[in-house]
């Protein structure tokens, strides 16, 4: 069973939905915006413990982020050495080099890392119902890639199978039959509300019987959906840029992941392939026009503003697994993990020739700015591949 990597996982724990006001619009934005994200993390194994943290190569394997057309991320600088390759999905991470291999009680290691980001305009094609091609038009390759049962994706579940058939009917245009899934999962699953919150995330089947999911729990029920009618459909995950949000503070998983936020959410979608627009991101939870029509989730959801930046892709991983797996060993071994993740505007400073830590200059000469500490990290060396879950924000049905 394939799963995400460690410190991905841990990111991802961090996935937060914010109040969509706080997602100002970029349409018709012509300049580029530039961002610095800075993550700091800790793992403790505190004094008297009996367990011996040994790390694999997951808990030192960092996402570097995706480079594509909307923006340019970079690795400016890291607390240690790393080596780059690339994961079962196709993401660009990075192994880091510890000085040491294992975490004995009552020590702990800690590391800095930070991106520089060009966020560029960003536009979605005009899409209609009208001119969408059917589902034979799919290219063979892309349904062999993106539409088998693995990772979290239960194309099998009869119930779902059922569900995915009742509402296609007799439909053919793949983009009324994505239209038809969003429309089912709006009326029919809830946001929870931060008191029924969970910490990790829900397999589709589960998001279906309880009518209740966040952000990446309702993505993926509809790439389920998706998946079992032949459409390639994967999930997709990033950080936005909340000026309105300066600081965020959190504890989970039995008070062994704390988690500072500042100026920065995390939040997931799904990526749909609908013909002849090809790839098209599908947000249901934070939609700045609202889901009265269900093809805004296409056209306005975070990803299409630049405040948002994209991290990773999960199609083939098994990514609830991953995240049950990590908490479970946290807890067990009676470890701990700290992370502060931030988010800020870059000013003009050059971290790559300055000769000093890039947050100095910034904050001398640009008085309130928003930096940026992304966390992409975990913590478990049993738990591959997977994104724990938590969200302090519900976002309200907009299109209410």
């Amino acid at each position: 069973m394939k799963r995400l990597p460690a410190m991905s996982l841990l990111l991802l724990a961090l996935l937060l939905i914010t109040p969509f006001q706080n997602l100002s619009t970029v349409r018709g934005a012509t300049e580029d915006k530039n961002y610095f994200i800075r993550s700091v993390v800790t793992y403790l194994n505190p004094s008297g413990n009996t367990h011996v943290w040994e790390f694999s190569e997951d808990d030192r394997t960092l996402g570097l982020f995706m480079n594509n057309t909307w923006q340019t991320v970079e690795l400016v600088n890291s607390t240690f050495p790393m080596e780059t390759k690339v994961d079962e999905d196709g993401n660009s991470i990075a192994v880091l080099e510890f000085p040491n291999s294992a975490l004995n009680p009552g020590s702990d290691v800690s590391f800095t890392v930070w991106y520089h980001i060009v966020s560029k305009p960003r536009t979605i094609p005009i899409i209609s119902e009208d001119e969408s091609d059917n589902l034979t038009e799919i290219p063979n390759d892309l349904k062999s890639k993106y539409t088998q049962k693995e990772g979290s994706w239960q194309t099998n579940n009869p119930t779902l199978q059922e569900l995915a058939d009742n509402l296609t009917g007799g439909e053919r245009r793949v983009l009324s039959i994505v239209k038809n899934f969003v429309e089912w999962i709006r009326d029919h699953i809830d946001y929870p509300s931060p008191q029924a919150r969970h910490e990790v995330p829900y397999y589709p089947n589960e998001t279906y019987a309880r009518r209740e999911g966040d952000c990446d729990d309702q993505a993926m029920l509809l790439i389920t959906l998706c998946r079992i009618m032949g459409i390639p459909s994967y999930l997709q995950t990033g950080c936005i840029y909340l000026q309105n949000r300066p600081f965020y503070q959190d504890s989970i998983w039995e008070e062994r992941l704390s988690i500072v936020e500042q100026r920065i959410g995390w939040h997931g979608w799904a990526v749909v392939y609908v013909p002849p627009w090809g790839w098209l991101p599908v947000d249901l939870t934070y939609v700045l026009e609202g889901l009265g029509d269900p093809l805004n989730a296409i056209r306005h959801g975070a990803v299409t503003r630049q405040e948002t930046i994209q991290y990773m892709n999960v199609s083939h991983t098994d990514y609830v697994a991953s995240s049950l797996e990590a908490r479970a060993f946290v807890i067990a071994n009676g470890f701990k993990v700290y992370v502060e993740d931030e988010m800020l505007l870059d000013f003009g400073a050059n971290p790559l020739t300055v000769g000093i830590d890039p947050w100095i200059p910034i904050v001398l000469t640009a008085l309130v700015a928003t930096f940026v500490v992304v966390a992409s990290f975990v913590i478990s060396r049993r738990w591959r591949k997977r994104i724990a879950e938590e969200e302090a924000t519900p976002l309200p049905k907009v299109y209410e």
